[in-house]
């Protein structure tokens, strides 16, 4: 398959609402920060030439959060694609970096608003795209945080909104207050305990972006017959890489499904937009169904 050929357009397309139609293979922009998420990356220059060759391939729906560096990922996304015009930017709000390794829940209206104002001036907008609640918070009614992004989204800060790591329940309850329009939960070949959240998803139309897409190292376990073994012996058919593999099966699995794989190599970016032109036969994908 000829990488610079592709396009993430040949995934299709999905209506987030509002006039925002993105390709179905989007950039996930947590790892062009430092280690552990933490901080700047080694090389700047080079995180910023991942995100512009991103956009050249056709990719136009990025994903970030306030809490990617903190901070660190949405100003590079500004500084690569000022005016980045057609590219839909969503970040999320609702998690706090108080150290490297902790991730910490403040989804309090109070904290929200900051965070969103922050958000608006790192990424240089008067308006975010899609804001998404990046967790519960065990602390604060669900209906609070909720609420408090649509007077944000009444306000005029916040265009679409959407929800991250919910139950059922929890997306119910986030319904009954705002139109959401996107979920964001973890979901690969090797963890497909949203599944139920996904149905109703593609029951009301709303976009799905798994996070952790390709479960790094997870899809290398499981025996004989885990999915890590499917996925090498398609991949072998298909001439494609376990990779390429899991984000077709991603994509044929539900028309709302929106990977948003993250690398900050310009090789696997190009490899994980091909396989948007990837085609699974129903024997590949019911062999993928059988081993999940």
């Amino acid at each position: 398959m000829a990488m610079d050929a592709v396009s993430a357009a040949s995934a299709g397309t999905h209506d987030l609402g509002d006039g925002l139609v993105v390709n179905r293979l989007g950039y996930g922009a947590m790892r062009i920060t430092g280690k552990d998420v933490w901080g700047p990356p080694e090389d700047t220059d080079h995180a910023i030439r991942v995100l512009r060759r991103a956009t050249e391939l056709g990719v136009n729906f990025i994903d970030t959060a306030d809490s990617y560096g903190p901070s660190v990922s949405e100003e590079l996304i500004a500084e690569a694609l000022e005016g980045y015009g057609d590219v839909v930017v969503a970040t999320k709000g609702g998690l706090r970096r108080p150290t490297a390794p902790e991730w910490t829940n403040d989804a309090r209206p109070e904290h929200l608003r900051v965070a969103l104002e922050g958000s608006l001036k790192r990424l240089r907008v008067e308006r975010i795209d899609l804001y998404q609640l990046h967790a519960p918070d065990p602390d604060v009614p669900y209906e609070e945080s909720i609420g408090a992004l649509k007077e944000m989204q009444d306000e005029g800060k916040i265009r679409l909104i959407g929800v991250s790591n919910v139950d059922l329940d929890e997306l119910e309850i986030a319904r009954g207050i705002v139109d959401v329009v996107s979920v964001q939960n973890r979901y690969n070949l090797a963890d497909r305990s949203s599944d139920e959240v996904l149905d109703r998803c593609e029951e009301l139309g709303i976009a799905f972006l798994p996070w952790f897409p390709l479960a790094t190292g997870d899809l290398a376990k499981g025996g004989r017959r885990g999915p890590g073994r499917a996925l090498a012996r398609i991949a072998e058919r298909l001439e494609a890489t376990p990779a390429q593999v899991a984000l077709a099966w991603l994509l044929a699995r539900s028309p709302v499904m929106i990977p948003i794989p993250g690398t900050t190599s310009l090789g696997h970016l190009e490899e994980n937009v091909a396989a948007a032109a990837l085609q699974l036969s129903e024997e590949d994908y019911a062999e993928l169904e059988e081993a999940a």
